[in-house]
């Protein structure tokens, strides 16, 4: 059997207590039935993300993969889907599934993450292009975020109210108005749903593929926002921060061929200053860092709210509908 990794494991019963202690428990031997199952042999030292572990595999001599495995969680269920429509189309191949298990058999890509990059501008770039390739239409029994639109609505209202915050009224009303005139009339396209720099991996069948998708339907533009939010650090080293985020959104619009990009980043940016004074973030729980990023996270929303003009980029009248895969 496979051993776990002491990190995944504690950080799964810290997330989901006993629940996630008694799937642990199972976890080898549900790796161990799948290996069999699909012909697979282990090709290498067991990794792990967030919610899931990563085997690396081989199928036939010709043929490596990787199998992973996630804690049951519902933010998982529609990720298989997502890989099934896209094809390979900027994303890793999906060779089987198995839903009730959570459980896939992936094409095995490169260890090495879009976020080793150093140059910012083609962090970016390389995102926003596979966020354009990734637009393709979305399956059916995919959640619509349009659906989202009145709890998005309810949950900004009651933070503004409830909460202690220093953000303007012109600020949250701006994230409201995103709510209200695009929250409730995106295309049905499929959106990853978490792009950001370390879901998108380096590959020899393609240059980058994308991975750990969501699986959602709506306007591609809405990942402008996970992807602004998981530059944090980076933007908080620049040296003029209006400059850097208005460029960082300009760039992702410009490679994505998107046109509602800071409309969504901003409605990001607004939410998840509320959620660090409600939850802490994950890299912060409480504490001056947390001060510190929750400061930060208003700060954003300020910036974003400006119809600042473009900063070397042109913008692309495109409206992110869905293309043929």
């Amino acid at each position: 059997m496979i051993g776990i990794p002491e990190e995944f494991v504690r950080t799964t019963v810290e997330r989901e207590g006993e629940p996630g202690a008694a799937w642990l428990a199972e976890l080898p031997g549900i790796v161990d039935e799948l290996l069999g199952r699909w012909g697979c042999v282990p090709d290498g030292e067991v990794m792990h993300g967030g919610v899931g572990v990563i085997v690396p595999v081989r199928r036939r001599v010709e043929e490596s993969a990787v199998l992973k495995v996630s804690f049951p969680h519902p933010g998982n269920v529609h990720e298989p889907d997502a890989f099934t429509a896209w094809g390979g189309r900027g994303a890793v191949l999906l060779h089987e599934r198995d839903d009730e298990r959570f459980a896939m058999l992936l094409e095995r890509v490169r260890a090495s993450t879009l976020a080793e990059v150093e140059d910012d501008d083609e962090v970016v770039t390389v995102a926003g292009r596979i966020n354009r390739r990734l637009a393709v239409c979305a399956p059916s029994g995919l959640p619509r975020l349009r659906e989202q639109a009145d709890v998005w609505e309810e949950q900004l209202r009651g933070d503004a109210e409830e909460l202690t915050h220093t953000l303007s009224r012109d600020v949250v009303d701006a994230a409201m108005a995103t709510v209200r005139e695009l929250g409730r009339v995106q295309p049905d396209t499929l959106v990853h749903g978490d792009l950001h720099a370390r879901n998108i991996l380096r590959a020899d069948r393609e240059p980058w593929l994308a991975v750990d998708p969501k699986g959602y339907a709506g306007d591609p533009a809405y990942d402008a926002g996970t992807l602004l939010k998981s530059r944090a650090l980076t933007l908080l080293e620049a040296d003029d921060l209006r400059r850097a985020v208005h460029r960082t959104v300009d760039v992702f619009a410009d490679a994505a061929e998107l046109e509602r990009a800071r409309r969504w980043a901003q409605f990001h940016a607004v939410r998840a200053a509320f959620r660090g004074r409600r939850h802490g973030f994950r890299v912060a729980r409480d504490g001056p860092r947390l001060d510190r990023l929750i400061e930060f996270a208003d700060r954003l929303a300020e910036l974003l709210t400006e119809r600042a003009p473009m900063i070397g980029t042109r913008q692309n009248p495109t409206l992110g509908k869905a293309v043929a895969p």
